[in-house]
């Protein structure tokens, strides 16, 4: 892999997101913190979501996605990662819960 640009954003992770990223496979792992690099030196290089999760991008890692948000003119917060196959869903319902 090739080094990351340097990193102009700061990264904000909630426990919960902290929590899936240290139960990873070490590989795997090694690939998420390679990508949050990526983010933060480009954080529109992810996916921009549309609909009910405008707003919010999100990044491919493999089977793995990170959906993240733009917060400021510096700061990156990582709103959930998981598999593609469900992570769309419950980032759906953990905005909405958090707009209630």
């Amino acid at each position: 892999m090739a080094s990351p640009p340097k990193t102009l954003f700061k990264v904000r992770v909630p426990d919960d997101v902290a929590e899936t990223l240290r139960g990873l496979h070490p590989e795997l792992k090694r690939k998420v913190k390679f990508a949050l690099k990526n983010i933060l030196s480009d954080p529109h290089s992810g996916k921009s979501l549309k609909n009910d999760l405008k707003g919010l991008h999100s990044y491919k890692v493999g089977r793995l996605r990170i959906i993240y948000r733009i917060a400021s003119k510096r700061i990156v917060e990582i709103v959930a990662m998981g598999p593609r196959r469900k992570i769309y869903e419950e980032t759906y319902f953990h905005v909405r819960k958090d707009t209630k």
